[in-house]
């Protein structure tokens, strides 16, 4: 979670070349495929696989898990080579689980003595081959591997892509579908829905209901008595679901009715505690997942833990001869990677002992770092921060969730000295107290005449609004963050150590000097001594001041000062607007849910009487059979296993006139049913599980940094993703409601996408037609088919808004033809010809686009955001020509729903200061804004929201901003 980043802990990747540089191009015929690692799992199935122990010729330390792991990574690249592979581990610490059910896990043996130093071994292994390590605080790996997943199959452009979890933890079952399956790489099994249905007997929706009623034994969930996995089974196929068998008691008899019985309140607990959380807030970009070994080290390290045998496999792998080196690519240092929440900097040995301080560096001991902790100090040092050109500010807490208590905060003004207050620690007496600490701060802290920098401050800002009462205190005036300039100017590792060590040459206090090493028990900072606390934390801000000197500088070099301005402040809009979440009337929720679920059902029962009998409507290969054998419908494309059952060949044959319409009713009904069940399992009960119990509200994240092209992502819950396509997807907005005497506001930009289309290529037809405030795609569809406006058809205008679209991501005839009912890939072609020719100036742009992506190695938004493109070093087409849709569709999605958004919020956010309006931002969904205000006020305030948008930004066109009042968001809209 970017809010709950323990700042000294991020860990980075090395840059390499990519595998298809090494190994030659992919095979094409068959789709991508991503393997996804359950990273425990494999580790303890490695260090199980060999017996009597190892241990290294050079260090000592034991290596069979090390072995067995790094023989099994070898494996899946040689036999398998993938092209996207990932690891999702746990974090030591307690998870939401656990706070759910102390018993959790309660009966897990110890660890072995000899496991962790091999676990953090395997962990460096692992970066060394390029793969990412994904993990997010308080929730496990079965939980980032469900989100990821879901964000996979959730981008349209991923489409294509499979998955495959490295896994066979039964927990995961519930997350197999059409693209998604489990994978034991030891036996070279794939185990997908339809083995769980032979197996199990059951789909993998059922999965939860299966395992609450089995319960685990593994992870002490105690189930039913009396009922295994074949009763469970049965049970749910009999009735449907847990909710069904307990409505349907009077019909179970015996011992097993008594049993479900006294295990009813169990078994809602148990569902929790089983299903995994798809929308976790983590930071994932599915381009950091190509394959990327440092093999150089990689064979240092084997060497040094007696693995020859893995160093010749490895350079066979690669087609280097022992010892050999890749050349890193010119903008290694640019190369953006996944990063890893980690206890220990990547500089800490694996062994547990301190890290060596390099030579020239320096550390803590350098410096005036000292504690504030007398009223008269305190005093003192607000007059000189109120005093300083530019103050650094850090907070240290007793944990990383949203709800950790603040024990102290630090404060830097000159680079080399820095003060530590604390507030929480084992030595109350010694200093001052929360109240007093925080109503001194408070007029330096909301002070916005005074400029603030650190590292990743909106976590700060986060900390301090729930800290103390009466709203905690604001963290206004941010100016600069050096986490934040990082990853605008592209360093590989965003981590305060790495930076420090990298740019100042300075050696930072590790954490688990204070609270210890994940291998053995932790300790948090308010129970670690001053004395020790002091230098740590001072440090931080310190150096985070120092980061801010030096990155400025690089930010100005590079051009991105403009940038810079929007995305600094930005942070502490996003704390704000995360304070505020949003209202959500849970039993509207709950009523659509009981809507749905009875169409379900119907829908169900009429596509069982449709075919003629009952099978797996969720199985792929059965519905196959049905579709194209017995009711012998045409094949609209095929996968690896067969014909495909997908989404778009069941609308596209749901959609043919041309075919006897009583055989299309079973793939129409099927789209209505993936649809409702997909809005009940996904949307509706994860919304009501996020409404937070002591004010009604949802909270959720927004991640500055974690999409290429700029733009916000949302999670804990993902607010962006709610459906708008489909009546019973928009129906959800209406639970998001106002206040009692308020009332929403729905602001957003009219076809922004397509304005800086205009604006960014310069085309005089585009351009006059929205300075005509044209309907844009009728204006188009006259162009292109050299008619008067008038004599645009229906057909016509849609065909154009499907090119004005597609032209954004670098459309071919193959995807036009697939998009347009009733066109050829021939006609689709002469389509995009007619456009091209009509409107030359967007040809011309996109080909720029291009251009500068393959001269410059990047390509670049309106506000200088860059994104490096790194597929036309490819030797396979497909793969270049990715990297061109990558190139147009950041310039023009970047500026549009990156840079002009995120300027709109910032301007927005300083009016309601400045102007002290009665006006909350709440959410952010692309071009879209969400707004509360007093009943009385919305009129005004939503002429002040569109005022500000519209002036965001000067265009050579002008923007549009449609806006909406209303007591929800559906009406809002």
């Amino acid at each position: 979670m970017e809010w709950a980043v323990r700042k000294r802990q991020t860990c980075p990747f090395n840059g390499s070349p990519a595998f298809h540089h090494i190994i030659g191009p992919m095979a094409t015929s068959a789709p991508p495929m991503f393997y996804l690692i359950d990273g425990h799992a494999q580790i303890f199935r490695a260090y199980y696989a060999i017996r009597g122990g190892m241990s290294s010729p050079v260090t000592g330390e034991p290596t069979q898990a090390i072995f067995a792991f790094a023989g099994m990574l070898l494996k899946l690249f040689d036999q398998y080579r993938p092209e996207y592979v990932a690891m999702a581990i746990d974090l030591p610490g307690r998870t939401f689980r656990d706070d759910l059910y102390d018993e959790y896990k309660a009966n897990r043996e110890p660890t072995p003595d000899d496991f962790r130093s091999q676990e953090q071994r395997i962990f460096e292994l692992t970066r060394l081959f390029g793969i990412p390590l994904l993990s997010a605080p308080g929730a496990e790996a079965d939980d980032v591997i469900a989100t990821v997943t879901q964000r996979i199959l959730d981008n349209p452009d991923h489409n294509q892509l499979q998955i495959r979890i490295v896994s066979r933890d039964k927990d995961l079952e519930q997350l197999l579908s059409p693209r998604v399956s489990m994978f034991d790489i030891h036996k070279d099994r794939a185990f997908d829905m339809d083995a769980l249905q032979t197996e199990k007997g059951i789909r993998p929706d059922q999965v939860i209901d299966m395992q609450a009623l089995t319960g685990d034994t593994a992870d002490n969930i105690p189930g039913v008595d009396g009922i295994g996995p074949k009763t469970a089974a049965k049970l749910i196929n009999e009735y449907g679901s847990i909710d069904q068998i307990l409505a349907n008691l009077e019909k179970i008899k015996g011992k097993r009715r008594q049993n479900i019985e006294a295990a009813r309140d169990r078994l809602a607990l148990n569902r929790t505690l089983v299903t995994l959380k798809r929308d976790l807030d983590l930071e994932f970009d599915l381009q950091n997942s190509r394959w990327h070994p440092d093999v150089a080290t990689l064979c240092d390290l084997f060497r040094n833990l007696g693995f020859r045998r893995h160093i010749t496999d490895l350079n066979n792998l690669v087609g280097a001869s022992t010892g050999d080196k890749p050349t890193n690519p010119a903008n290694d240092n640019t190369q953006f990677q996944e990063f890893l929440f980690a206890p220990d900097s990547l500089a800490s040995p694996a062994n547990g002992e301190e890290p060596t301080v390099p030579e020239g560096h320096t550390t803590a001991a350098d410096y005036d770092y000292r504690a504030v902790t007398t009223q008269a100090e305190l005093d003192e040092l607000v007059a000189q921060l109120k005093a300083a050109p530019i103050i650094s500010v850090d907070t240290e807490t007793t944990g990383l969730t949203r709800q950790a208590k603040i024990c102290g905060l630090s404060f830097a003004w000159e680079p080399g000295r820095a003060v530590y207050v604390p507030i929480l620690s084992p030595q109350p007496s010694e200093h001052l107290d929360a109240p007093s600490v925080l109503g001194t701060l408070r007029s330096v802290l909301e002070d916005t005449q005074v400029p603030k920098c650190g590292h990743n401050l909106k976590y700060d800002a986060v900390i301090l609004r729930q800290a103390g009462h009466n709203g905690g205190v604001a963290l206004r005036g941010i100016a600069f963050d050096s986490m934040i300039a990082s990853h605008l100017l592209g360093y590989t590792s965003r981590s305060l150590d790495h930076l420090a060590d990298r740019l100042l040459q300075h050696a930072m206090i590790p954490i688990r000097r204070l609270i210890g090493s994940n291998s053995g028990q932790q300790t948090r900072i308010d129970q670690v001594p001053l004395e020790q606390v002091v230098p740590y934390a001072a440090e931080d801000a310190d150096l985070a001041l120092r980061l801010h000197y030096e990155l400025a500088t690089q930010i100005e070099s590079a051009g991105m000062q403009q940038l810079a301005e929007v995305e600094m402040p930005l942070a502490e809009v996003l704390a704000e607007m995360e304070g505020h979440g949003i209202r959500v009337n849970s039993e509207e929720l709950l009523r659509q849910k009981e809507v749905l679920t009875d169409r379900i059902a119907q829908l169900r029962s009429a596509i069982y009487e449709a075919a003629g009998e009952p099978f797996n409507l969720d199985s792929p290969k059965q519905l196959a059979h049905l579709l194209f054998t017995k009711l012998g419908l045409p094949t609209i494309k095929r996968g690896k296993t067969g014909p495909s059952t997908d989404v778009e060949v069941l609308e596209r044959l749901a959609n043919r006139e041309d075919l006897p319409q009583d055989k299309l009713v079973v793939p129409r009904l099927i789209v209505d049913y993936r649809q409702f069940a997909k809005l009940v399992n996904t949307y509706l009960d994860n919304l009501r599980q996020s409404i937070h119990k002591d004010d009604g509200r949802i909270h959720a994240s927004f991640v500055q940094l974690g999409a290429a092209t700029g733009r916000l992502s949302s999670g804990g819950p993902n607010l962006q993703n709610i459906p708008v396509r489909t009546e019973a997807g928009r129906q959800i907005r209406s639970a998001f409601v106002a206040e009692p005497g308020h009332l929403l506001i729905c602001a957003d930009y009219s076809q922004i996408e397509l304005r800086f289309l205009a604006h960014l290529s310069e085309d005089p037809a585009l351009i006059k037609a929205f300075e005509q405030d044209l309907d844009i795609h009728t204006a188009v569809a006259a162009e292109v088919f050299g008619i008067a406006p008038g004599q645009v058809t229906a057909d016509q205008r849609s065909n154009a808004k499907v090119v004005n679209f597609g032209i954004i991501y670098g459309i071919t005839a193959y995807g036009l033809a697939r998009r347009i009912k009733g066109l050829d890939e021939r006609s689709a072609q002469k389509l995009i010809n007619d456009y091209r020719k009509r409107f030359a100036g967007i040809d011309r742009f996109l080909h720029r686009c291009v251009a500068q992506a393959l001269d410059k190695g990047y390509v670049e938004t309106i506000l200088g955001r860059r994104r490096h493109i790194q597929q036309f070093n490819s030797r396979n087409a497909a793969t270049r020509a990715l990297g061109e849709r990558l190139a147009i569709n950041t310039v023009v999605q970047g500026s549009a729903t990156g840079d002009l958004i995120k300027t709109s919020m910032v301007n927005i956010q300083r009016r309601i200061h400045r102007d002290r309006l009665p006006l909350k931002m709440l959410v952010q969904i692309h071009d879209e804004l969400l707004f509360e205000a007093p009943a009385d006020a919305a009129e005004a305030q939503a002429k002040i929201v569109r005022s500000e948008m519209e002036g965001a930004m000067q265009l050579r066109i002008p923007l549009k901003v449609d806006i909406g009042i209303g007591p929800n968001w559906l009406d809002a809209k």
